[in-house]
């Protein structure tokens, strides 16, 4: 059995994992920005480590037990596995589609709006969530592969968590950037989730990175 504290996030380990976080949300907004022209202001990352149990809860905090938002939802795996999942407010995705159809009016063109609207979202969580999450991999030398992304419009929060995405005596580990696009109406989070099982390869990772600076 692993000793206890192979499976516990430090709050030195949380600060790289911010700082981390910090620099491969800088890699997603710079991307975003080039395909889109519009920058995106990122609040500090929030990062703690809570029963599985409690992410229902942690999204109805964060969002708002009422409120509907559109979800892109991505699996990835490498060394360490885990869920991206890129949250928006309601109303978000007809203001991307106003974004993205300025930058090419033929774009969406002809299409149903649900059809528009998930195609918009999946747009813009490609870039987001593999800029991010790749970035993340570079630094702590990995290499990601990822699944299709699911996108799911004005859902509760509850929908937030896949249903198999733990197992609800595991620990979670939470990564979460909330950002806005400036001068626009949209707002969102940028969750990525790491199960348990990943926390001792983090662990190390996180040590080897450390160890560039030191």
């Amino acid at each position: 059995m692993p000793d206890h504290q192979e499976s516990i996030i430090s709050s030195d380990e949380i600060d790289i994992l911010q700082e981390i976080m910090n620099i491969a949300f800088g890699k997603a907004s710079a991307d975003l920005a080039e395909y889109i022209d519009i920058f995106i202001k990122l609040s500090v990352p929030d990062v703690r480590m809570i029963p599985a149990a409690q992410l229902p809860s942690y999204f109805a905090e964060m969002v708002g037990e009422r409120e509907r938002v559109s979800i892109v939802e991505q699996k990835f795996w490498g060394k360490f596995n885990g869920y991206a999942l890129l949250v928006f407010t309601s109303g978000a995705e007809s203001e991307l589609i106003s974004i993205l159809s300025c930058e090419d009016p033929d774009l969406f063109r002809d299409e149903p709006i649900d059809d528009l609207a998930k195609g918009t979202l999946m747009e813009i969580g490609n870039i987001v969530v593999g800029a991010c999450v790749g970035k993340i991999a570079e630094l702590l030398n990995d290499v990601m592969a990822y699944s299709p992304p699911v996108v799911l419009l004005e859902r509760s929060v509850a929908d937030i968590i896949p249903d198999d995405m733990f197992n609800s005596a595991d620990s979670a580990v939470i990564l979460n950037a909330l950002f806005c696009f400036e001068n626009r109406e949209v707002n969102g989070m940028l969750v990525l989730l790491f199960s348990q099982a990943s926390v001792v390869w983090l662990k190390k990772a996180l040590s080897e990175f450390m160890e560039q600076y030191a």
